[in-house]
């Protein structure tokens, strides 16, 4: 990826405190316990009290540091609405207990809200049998489908409530925050119908996971989905986001810097989901190849449990790609998945 970004702030600040970006708007801060070490969260002046985007991950260490921040990023003042841009854990973690803490009502869209109860009210055996039956069928060899399936209900396990039913958004509603009109604006692919917000007085966008500055999001197709095409989402969706925005937008992301160069941003991931889309496509025209069998290609890095999980997805999301445009056909032998160029 080549574009070359401009970074107004070169470092975060600390966890738990604040720092202002523009008027009004302001940056948190919370370690992750994984490679993605941190999420970006960021409050807006309402009124009396805050809206929060987005919530951190549902752990006992994510409360820590908000019970810190309470009296010192917060000033004591309430939060009076939690604005959730899509449905992953980090994001919508703590969406229950802060909103039962400040009696804050959620906002977010319908498409993320769907998916966040389907994947909380699923049991251990669902997720083990959807791993087993999906993943299976796309090549992942015994030992590593069985930890996977063995690990059961994940989501659940580090999100352990869900939020109360939320005010629903959607796509180009104006949403009022401390005398500010706010545009929603849809990302997908990454996530069904993530949120992502723009101010248009001085051209700033909170972009969650949509558009990061050194990082493609992951890109996954779900078990209940399995012939779902995330890449043509997520691309489709990013090149509207740059017919509609200017270039010199500031871009507040979930994760990294803040950023300005919104279109060549933009420009790369979509260049680089070109390029890994080229990769399979000729390693498919070497051989016959399983979404496992595509991992080597698409990642050039030894992926641990975790992250199998979310290469796995990735693959087939590719491969998806790739025949729902006719340049792959597939076979099914033994009742399981090959792709051929």
């Amino acid at each position: 990826m080549s574009s070359v970004l401009q970074h107004p702030f070169n470092e975060p600040p600390a966890p738990g405190a604040r720092r202002e970006v523009a008027p009004g708007v302001h940056w948190l801060y919370f370690p992750l316990p994984f490679a993605l070490d941190h999420i970006n969260l960021w409050l807006i002046e309402d009124g009396d009290g805050w809206t929060l985007v987005d919530t951190g991950f549902g752990s006992p260490g994510t409360r820590d540091v908000w019970r810190a921040a309470f009296d010192d990023a917060l000033e004591g003042r309430p939060i009076r609405r939690i604005l959730v841009t899509h449905y992953h854990p980090d994001h919508v973690g703590q969406a229950a207990w802060l909103a039962d803490t400040f009696q804050a009502p959620v906002w977010m869209t319908g498409g993320e809200w769907a998916l966040t109860r389907r994947l909380h009210e699923a049991s251990d055996d669902e997720v083990g049998e959807g791993f087993r039956r999906f993943f299976g069928r796309h090549g992942l060899p015994g030992d590593a489908l069985e930890t996977l399936a063995r690990r059961g209900n994940s989501y659940r396990r580090v999100m352990s409530a869900l939020p109360p039913s939320p005010t629903l958004i959607a796509g180009g509603d104006r949403l009022e925050i401390g005398g500010d009109a706010w545009q929603v604006h849809i990302g997908r692919g990454h996530a069904p119908e993530h949120a992502c917000l723009y101010r248009e007085r001085d051209r700033l966008l909170i972009s969650g996971d949509q558009v990061l500055p050194r990082i493609s999001s992951n890109l996954t197709v779900r078990a209940h989905e399995p012939d779902d095409d995330p890449v043509t989402d997520f691309v489709d969706s990013l090149r509207a986001l740059r017919a509609a925005l200017p270039e010199d937008t500031l871009v507040l992301p979930a994760h990294g810097l803040p950023f300005r160069g919104l279109h060549p941003r933009i420009d790369d991931l979509c260049a680089h989901h070109d390029e890994q889309l080229d990769a399979a496509r000729a390693a498919c025209g070497e051989r016959p190849l399983t979404a496992f069998d595509l991992l080597p290609v698409l990642f050039k890095r030894e992926l641990d449990s975790h992250q199998l999980m979310f290469a796995m997805g990735e693959s087939i999301a590719h491969l998806n790609c790739l025949h729902a445009t006719g340049r792959v056909r597939r076979e099914e032998r033994d009742g399981i998945l090959y792709h051929v160029a």
